[in-house]
């Protein structure tokens, strides 16, 4: 089987984030590399905090501790959020690990050795309301291009553009709000991009037809309007350092690595955290050095992180002239918008990841998020959207269905799979059914089509549903009573495919429905369309219970308390 990679954008560290970010990265490459194990391939799915710049360094002011000790802190607190939402990681990382800073200087040694980084004395704003100099993202103002008058210093969210501080309309101190800013000299270390521009082109082309439109528009959209040389290096206290034995100078003076520098790089850093923790079993470099050939890389984020990704980090990779692996599918994703504006972690507008995990399992938030993901263009999320998904799918279409079917076996027939007559006209057409649609859910999850993946997995549950109906064994049992009990084992063999089949959505309710039958030996981690046929992973006379309600169904009442909490009217 094949050795996958898989990073999702490295999430901030300067608070828990929104159900956007999450469904913008981390969520689907979970739910992509649960299904990739459960296909029998070999996966290493790798992220971390992103946790220099000048955000953590304010954060860390605000709360009145250290930055190192409040970035520690809020790294167990973002893990704790991503525990509960399942997010199966095989190693969650730090970007301020020591790993990452030594690989980070390998990268801007070997990168200066190739004539890929310049030292230049540049403008730079200083607040004296401030007594600092301003790194790019706390330099606010009205964005040349588009007029969006929060446009940071670095890019404007509204329209993506790359900016430079000294672009911005009406600037001010996003710190203090000061407009009284000054232009001063200093220096700092340049990433010669326009040198690599040929290189970068080239190997976007050979990858970009692969890729969702979304990726390869927004590559392509960036190298048509030129590569441009960088700032690679902040003045800040907190930061990977510059090297002292490349750069005397500018270590001396406490410059640090700009954070879109070294955050990237931490893949590969986290990579290495989790090969030391078990060195002897463990070989992060085959997993990042020489590894085009062994290994698919598929990297997860929103449509912000897709420059960065796809232009960028390749420019670095590639000029550092070793065989590093890049990517070979970016899954590039749309805003979730919160009643059709934009979720805001700075403006708290929005569910965040931690409240919601206060309100409902887990479950409840993956299957909404994936079945709506963002993908083609921008979705909205919207309280009455989410309730009547969460009843209309979860709650009725397949919670209801294990639950009736289990109680009404348990009443009629014991605590045990009856076994009744041998299948029949139904069941063949039933079985011919289910392993049309669990190809179809196959083949859409290995497309990374996520919205898709839920419609066809929502349409196997509808499945059981119909087929529960057409034989009715309510009524059936009154005058066939072994046509009933075959009825109901079918129906529970059922139950234990969307169990299996399920888990990379649902992880929780998945083992649940599992766990409902006494199997000694269920080691399945997948079914293939063609055993769905036979529909007999469930014998008769294995021992089941009737597990707690999956769902419960969300009301009128519910439905008000939610919005009361945290606002949203629908979009006019």
């Amino acid at each position: 089987m094949a050795r996958h990679l898989i990073t999702s954008a490295l999430p901030y560290i300067n608070g828990i984030k929104h159900l956007g970010n999450m469904v913008g990265s981390m969520l689907p490459a979970d739910v992509y590399s649960r299904y990739l194990r459960q296909r029998g391939h070999d996966v290493l799915y790798i992220c971390a905090t992103d946790e220099h710049g000048t955000p953590a360094e304010l954060a860390a002011k605000e709360q009145g501790l250290p930055v190192d000790e409040f970035c520690a802190q809020a790294h167990d607190a973002q893990k704790a959020v991503y525990d509960g939402f399942a997010l199966a990681f095989d190693y969650f990382g730090r970007s301020s690990s020591p790993q990452n800073v030594e690989i980070t200087q390998h990268f801007a040694r070997r990168l200066n050795e190739n004539g890929f980084i310049e030292e230049r004395a540049i403008r730079q704003v200083y607040s004296p309301a401030d007594g600092r100099f301003l790194p790019d993202r706390y330099v606010e103002g009205t964005c040349p291009h588009c007029g969006y008058d929060k446009a940071r210093g670095d890019q404007c969210e509204n329209c993506t553009r790359v900016l430079d501080p000294t672009d911005l309309i009406d600037p001010r101190s996003a710190i203090s709000g000061s407009t009284d800013l000054e232009v001063r000299e200093t220096k700092h270390l340049f990433l010669l991009q326009s040198k690599l521009q040929h290189e970068v082109e080239e190997w976007v082309s050979r990858h970009e037809a692969d890729w969702p439109q979304l990726a390869s528009s927004i590559a392509r959209k960036w190298l048509n309007e030129g590569l441009h040389d960088r700032a690679i290096t902040r003045d800040l206290d907190w930061g990977v350092p510059v090297p002292a034995d490349t750069w005397p100078e500018l270590a001396a003076e406490g410059k640090v690595f700009y954070v879109w520098f070294d955050a990237p790089i931490e893949y590969i850093g986290a990579t290495k955290e989790w090969s030391d923790l078990d060195p002897e079993n463990r070989d992060w470099k085959s997993w990042w050095y020489e590894a085009d050939d062994t290994v698919r890389y598929t990297e997860f984020m929103a449509k912000d992180n897709v420059p960065f990704h796809t232009v960028m980090f390749p420019a670095t990779e590639l000029g550092v002239r070793e065989p590093w692996k890049k990517v070979d599918y970016v899954k590039a994703f749309n805003w979730l918008t919160y009643y059709g504006g934009k979720f805001s972690t700075s403006q708290k507008r929005g569910v965040f990841t931690d409240q919601a995990l206060d309100i409902l399992p887990a479950d409840y938030w993956r299957y909404f998020l994936i079945a709506n993901a963002p993908e083609s263009d921008d979705s909205s999320f919207t309280w009455e959207h989410f309730t009547a998904t969460v009843n209309k799918d979860l709650a009725d279409t397949l919670g209801n269905f294990v639950n009736r079917v289990l109680s009404f076996s348990k009443k009629r027939f014991g605590e045990e799979v009856p076994q009744g007559s041998a299948a029949g006209e139904a069941e063949a057409k039933l079985g011919e059914q289910i392993a049309e649609l669990l190809a179809e859910y196959e083949a859409q999850m290995e497309a990374l089509q996520f919205r898709k993946a839920a419609a066809a997995l929502r349409a196997l549950w509808s499945a059981g549903n119909s087929y529960l109906e057409e034989k009715a064994p309510w009524l059936e049992i009154k005058t066939d009573k072994d046509g009933a009990a075959l009825t109901l084992r079918t129906a529970m063999n059922l139950i234990h495919l969307y169990a299996v089949v399920s888990e990379p959505f649902i992880p929780a309710s998945a083992k649940v429905m599992r766990e409902a039958f006494a199997l000694s030996d269920d080691t399945a981690t997948w079914v293939s369309p063609e055993e769905a046929k036979a529909l007999a992973a469930v014998p008769a006379g294995t021992a089941f219970t009737v597990p707690p309600v999956l769902f419960a169904k969300l009301t009128d009442d519910d439905l008000a308390a939610y919005k009361e909490r945290f606002g949203g009217e629908p979009a006019q």
